[in-house]
């Protein structure tokens, strides 16, 4: 089993919630594992079991150079000892950044397919290539969203149901964890997902699919905001970075640039614009992802 450490709730203290006279809570799943944090750990966590229970003995999986999610199957496979494949979008560039590095020290073998490739990286012709290539392996697809990672984050939001809210918000790539927290609120509180996509219109009806596909009701109480990706996947802007250097300091702990910074800065928008209704409760989820700002070093 991946250990997995209990995570606190943490309010936010700022002036603007205290005019808007909304209370801002934050589940802090960045804390659950050293490694496997946030929502990968719930993702990971029946694939890694199904892995095992039909005998791999290797996972392999896709990313871009400073995935988190590469980062997180290299640990959670170390940790559950698999092997693993990182098929990495783009050339390879050395020294290896802080992400691939990590990856490789833990075991992660790391290889590399061009861009027009990597379209094909669910493919069944492309995938039977990287058999020949590779040997037999547990395929996770980029990003970790899949039926069994549905079921996971389904699991984590069956656990919050304990927790009084009104709003749930999370940062959303693919909409695994978003359509996962849907179906295991069964249909508490409204669930609000902040996408890090430009042009994310698709999100609606992907997370309609992954809802059908993972056997989850689709209680219609969720919503994507799509205006806050401050210039699509993996982009920031001076004012995003100087947004979360000050909550750091207020706040006293890190958003990552790439998810949920970027969340937050939506929220915080949102509350601006009378968008929560007063008295209310909003519970957003720190999905993790710190190492993240390997990326952004020479960013500001």
């Amino acid at each position: 089993m991946l250990a997995y450490k209990p995570t606190p709730i943490q309010e936010i203290r700022n002036e603007i919630l205290d005019r808007s006279r909304v209370r801002l809570l934050v589940k802090r799943e960045d804390l659950n594992h050293p490694y496997v944090s946030g929502n990968k750990w719930w993702k990971l966590k029946y694939n890694l079991s199904e892995a095992r229970r039909e005998g791999y003995k290797s996972i392999l999986t896709f990313g871009g150079a400073y995935s988190n999610h590469i980062y997180a199957t290299a640990a959670a496979a170390s940790e559950y000892g698999f092997d693993s494949i990182g098929v990495i979008r783009g050339e390879e560039t050395l020294p290896l950044n802080s992400t691939l590095s990590f990856a490789r020290d833990r075991g992660m073998k790391v290889t590399y397919i061009t861009r027009q490739e990597y379209k094909d990286k669910t493919d069944e012709a492309f995938l039977r290539t990287l058999k020949k290539r590779f040997g037999e392996f547990y395929f996770i697809p980029e990003g970790g969203t899949n039926k069994l990672a549905v079921r996971g984050i389904g699991e984590f939001g069956d656990l919050l149901r304990e927790t009084s809210f009104d709003y749930l918000c999370v940062p959303v790539g693919t909409g695994g964890t978003l359509a996962g927290l849907v179906g295991g609120l069964e249909g508490k509180s409204t669930v609000i997902g902040y996408s890090v996509l430009k042009g994310s219109d698709f999100l609606f009806d992907e997370v309609r699919q992954i809802l059908a596909l993972s056997d989850f009701k689709d209680y219609g109480n969720w919503k994507l905001e799509i205006r806050y990706h401050q210039g699509g996947y993996g982009k920031i802007t001076k004012q995003l970075l100087a947004f979360i250097n000050e909550f750091e300091t207020e706040q006293g702990f890190s958003l990552d640039p790439i998810y949920t910074g970027k969340m937050m800065w939506g929220i915080f928008e949102d509350i601006k614009k009378g968008h929560f209704a007063e008295g209310s409760t909003i519970l957003a989820i720190h999905t993790g992802g710190l190492q993240g700002w390997g990326g952004f070093k020479t960013t500001g």
